[in-house]
This record gives C-alpha cells, sequence and structure tokens, in this order.
C-alpha cells in the first residue's frame, strides 16, 4: 500500500468516485459500496446534460467541451457533501487526468476507484446491455481516451474478474474500508 492509499480520518468525510469505461462495472461497484458503507450513492450519468445523452444515443463521441459542464456538475455535487461533512460515491468516467483533476480540485476528500476489465468483455457488456443510451460503437473511444490513474492520484485500481460480491470485497479492501454492517 502507498501514501496514496492510505485511508482517510475516520472524522473527515470520504468521497470516492467509481470510474472507468463505459461497461466496467461502475454502477454496480458503486452501489455495493454505498449499501455496505451506508453512504449516499449517485450515478454522475444523472448529471449529464440532455444535449450529451443525445450525442451519445446517436453514437457521437463526447468533446472536451461537452464534458466539462457535466464534471463540473459533480464536482459541486462533491463540494456539497464535503461541506455537510458526509461520505459519499459517484460513478463517473473520469477517463483522463485532466477530468479527475477538475474533480479533485479544492476537494481534498475526493479518492478514486478504477475499475477495470478486459476490452472484449466491456464490448459483450454494452452489446447485451439494455435500457442505457451508450453505445457499443462508442467504447474504443472511451479506451482511446482513458488515462489511468497515475502514482500520485489518490486512488487505487481493481479488476472487475469474479462475481459482483467478489469485486466490491476487492474494492473494500482497496479502499481500506469496512462495512458499516461488519
Amino acid at each position: 500500500m502507498t501514501d496514496r492509499d492510505v485511508r482517510p480520518d475516520a472524522h473527515d468525510p470520504d468521497v470516492v468516485v467509481v470510474m472507468g469505461v463505459s461497461g466496467c462495472g461502475k454502477s454496480t461497484v458503486a452501489k455495493g459500496l454505498s449499501e455496505s458503507l451506508g453512504w449516499e450513492f449517485v450515478e454522475g450519468d444523472d448529471f449529464h446534460p440532455d444535449t450529451n445523452v443525445a450525442k451519445m444515443r446517436s453514437g457521437t463521441p463526447l468533446t472536451d467541451e461537452d464534458r466539462w459542464p457535466w464534471l463540473e456538475s459533480i464536482g459541486e455535487w462533491i463540494s456539497g457533501k464535503e461541506r455537510a461533512g458526509e461520505s459519499a460515491v459517484v460513478t463517473c468516467s473520469a477517463l483522463r487526468r485532466a477530468y479527475r483533476d477538475l474533480l479533485r480540485e479544492g476537494r481534498p476528500h475526493v479518492r478514486f476507484l478504477h475499475v477495470t476489465a478486459e476490452p472484449d468483455i466491456l464490448f459483450d457488456r454494452l452489446r447485451e446491455r439494455s435500457g442505457h443510451y451508450m453505445p457499443s460503437s462508442l467504447l474504443a473511444s472511451q479506451l482511446a481516451t482513458l488515462e489511468p490513474l497515475a502514482d500520485d492520484e489518490p486512488g487505487v485500481t481493481i479488476s472487475n474478474e469474479g462475481s459482483a460480491a467478489q469485486v466490491l470485497d476487492r474494492a473494500l479492501v482497496a479502499l481500506a474500508r469496512r462495512p458499516e454492517h461488519a
């Protein structure tokens, strides 16, 4: 474990951004963390303006200009949690370091949990997923954009191999957290 992985002071809020490309299991992991830790959970996709959703639904990749307002909205939500002294978990692809820097700017309690999966698994999941506006055709652009966490960024990376329970256990260990009911 490195200095960047050390658990925050138990009295400080902890905001975990579950990140990764579409189909990696961000929502499943984030919901599991929320339930295990008793923290509020919010889906980062809910912060997208309608124009972004329409672009993605049509198969058009988002540009940085499309993403900045979305990321700023998520950042404002995180700031509210920190001001209230509340721990929380939010999903956000956070593909580039610049995006993560924006999410952390002035927010000292933000950490990232990067969930990874093999590309063929991701493509299969997206093809099988229904009810979501992100088509599998955009996965290649996300993979090309992805900049994994750097050593100096606060966070950890876990694989999405195994069952949902195994992945959640791996996330809790990586974040040095125990479930509230444990």
